[in-house]
């Protein structure tokens, strides 16, 4: 018999841990190749990790509702052959070896101790705790006796992540604890964790009784974790530029029922805009970066994320690797793909990890600009307008005159540690500048 350790898949550059949803199987079942053992869930995808080998699962190392960082082994299985190299990818839903830039100092201090730490933590009463709660306890200073106090909402009375950020924020509320040994042990207030989600709870103020208090669900927590720590980490700045896109509207307007006759494709202007910031970025490579540290990455893939709301209206970004490569009909192609896949809770792992630059329409709202944030670790995110019809100069050969055209503005926020003013705003001109020299004429 050989043993493979099954490991916390990779989620993307980003995704430091994930949440353990369900175990499918459990200890003594047998499980085919690529078979599903559990479900995970993270800020960005629910998924399944299927089996790497076909065996026995002998032992399962954490427990629903646990919090477990990339690349601990969470599962071991038996096999009937007598050698099996452990794989280093256990998932199909792991991407390609990369080094991620951490998202926020928060994620890297409580994150990352908790690989090598993949033994099961109990007190002296046998209560169990996650990795990452015990890296938070110390982390905060908080002794065992104070930590096997704290009432669990996990499963069992499990401490949970939510459980240790509300005792932080109101630690200093909480009574004395009487040792075993028969003393009182006071409790020193402790400055508050630099977590958006404590940090942001406020208490209902007095006589406000007509309010509903609507929980936040997982997905929107992360979400809300992931925001503000990327405000936390990056300076961001905010460049604008007002595009006039009639060529490209009325070149869609013209084309489109063509277009889906000859490829069973509608065509939005989302391909069509991306296609003008993939050349864009050719001009200006490094607005493709992430930093790491005290050094900037530069990607040499051009993947390009596109913010897509959810039938729960959360938002997610699917990603289009390689998009330089891909013609118009590609792009359209991959972008209705991904749409459809998001709408109907179909995204794989991988659909959303690996992006280096990425898109949000807010027109779609008919917004007519926004200040998007951008998604970490990279260093750019392009907000699109709505477009609408406005009198605007333009230049003839006789004259200037004054036409309705269909505008649009741009807005590009940019992470002001690694891309200053003039890459930000040079690079977010050279995209109006693309998406305004659009062939009104061009073929299919």
């Amino acid at each position: 018999m050989a043993q493979v350790d099954l490991v916390m898949p990779k989620m993307g550059e980003s995704i430091m841990e994930a949440t353990i949803l369900n175990w499918v199987k459990k200890e003594g079942d047998s499980v085919e190749m690529d078979e599903s053992i559990l479900e995970i869930a993270t800020d960005k995808v629910d998924s399944e990790v299927p089996s790497p080998v076909a065996g026995v699962i002998s032992k399962i190392l954490f427990a629903v509702d646990d919090v477990v960082a990339v690349g601990t082994t969470i599962a071991i299985i038996e096999t009937e052959s007598g050698s099996v190299a452990a794989p280093a990818d256990t998932s199909k839903a792991t991407a390609a070896s990369e080094t991620p830039a951490p998202v926020a100092v928060e994620q890297a201090q409580v994150a990352a101790p908790a690989v090598a730490s993949v033994a099961i933590s109990t007190s002296s009463e046998g209560r169990f705790y996650s990795p990452l709660v015990r890296n938070m306890a110390q982390k905060e200073g908080i002794t065992q006796l104070e930590l096997d106090q704290i009432q669990g909402k996990g499963k069992g009375g499990r401490v949970t992540k939510n459980d240790m950020l509300a005792y932080i924020q109101n630690r200093h509320q909480a009574p004395p604890i009487a040792t075993s040994n028969g003393t009182v042990e006071a409790k020193i207030a402790a400055p508050p964790i630099d977590q958006p989600i404590a940090a942001a709870t406020n208490p209902m103020m007095a006589g406000e009784s007509n309010v509903e208090i609507i929980e936040m669900d997982r997905m929107r927590r992360l979400i809300a974790d992931h925001m503000v720590n990327s405000k936390h980490t990056s300076p961001h700045v905010t460049s604008f530029v007002e595009a006039d896109v009639t060529n490209i509207f009325k070149w869609r307007q013209k084309n489109k029922d063509a277009f889906q006759r000859k490829f069973g494709e509608k065509i939005t202007f989302t391909p069509i805009f991306m296609e003008a910031v993939v050349r864009a970025i050719h001009d200006f490579p490094m607005i493709n970066i992430s930093v790491d540290g005290k050094n900037i990455i530069r990607k040499k893939n051009i993947n390009i994320g596109m913010a897509t709301a959810l039938p729960s209206g959360n938002l997610i970004v699917p990603v289009i690797k390689d998009a330089d490569h891909l013609s118009l009909i590609g792009l359209t192609k991959s972008v209705n793909g991904l749409a459809n896949k998001a709408r109907n809770n179909k995204l794989k792992p991988e659909d959303i990890q690996g992006g280096t630059f990425t898109i949000t329409n807010v027109g779609t709202f008919g917004n007519v600009m926004g200040t998007p944030i951008i998604n970490q670790p990279q260093a750019a995110i392009l907000a699109v307008g709505a477009i609408r019809k406005k009198p605007a100069v333009v230049e003839t050969e006789f004259g200037d005159l004054i036409a309705v055209r269909q505008m649009m503005f741009l807005s590009l926020s940019y992470d002001h540690r690694v891309v200053d003013g003039f890459l930000g705003g040079s690079f977010l001109r050279k995209v109006a500048d693309y998406m305004e020299a659009f062939d009104v004429n061009r073929a299919l």
